[in-house]
């Protein structure tokens, strides 16, 4: 499946009563919900001796993919079009790969 098979499928079930503008600001507000029960499930693995719970970050993540193809798809741009110019600033950023030197001196 491509990301933009993903961006199409998930579409199916978009709420088809809201406006564009709507299904915008609802699919980027869920975005940011799902990221905090991913930073959720993160932090109490990390700081609370808790399991990692993969079968729900898994949910989780499939979530936030969801609201973040949404959000996209709502103001008319692709998934692949933001894998494409996400992977296109991190070779700008590291040419060489990521290194902490890099991290610290980089300007973009």
């Amino acid at each position: 499946m491509t990301l933009d098979d993903y961006q199409a499928a998930a579409a199916r079930t978009t709420n088809t009563k809201l406006s564009d503008s709507e299904r915008l600001i609802d699919a980027a507000a869920g975005l940011a919900e799902e990221a905090g029960e991913i930073l959720g499930l993160v932090r109490k693995h990390a700081y609370q001796s808790h399991a990692l719970d993969r079968d729900r970050l898994r949910v989780e993540l499939g979530d936030a993919l969801w609201c973040l193809a949404t959000t996209a798809r709502s103001a008319g741009i692709t998934l692949e079009e933001v894998a494409a110019a996400n992977v296109a600033k991190l070779r700008a950023r590291y040419p060489e790969g990521y290194s902490d030197t890099a991290s610290r001196e980089r300007r973009a």
